[in-house]
């Protein structure tokens, strides 16, 4: 799967599910996004299968 994919996710600080798009070109990848609601920093890390969707866990920028 090639391109950005939509995910829904919880924001583990404030809590908000909030909608990111992910980048689906790249097989394993972690960076830091603030959360739309609280702006506080987001830990992504991203595993994509071949041919799959993404799978997405989320944690604090410290964790």
């Amino acid at each position: 799967m090639q391109g950005l994919a939509e995910q829904r996710i919880d924001c583990p600080y404030c809590g908000e599910a909030i909608e990111v798009l992910i980048d689906c070109s790249e097989e394993q990848q972690e960076y830091i996004e603030d959360c739309q609601v609280c702006c506080r920093p987001i830990r992504f890390q991203v595993s994509v299968a071949p041919g799959g969707s993404p799978e997405v866990e989320v944690f604090h920028e410290n964790e």
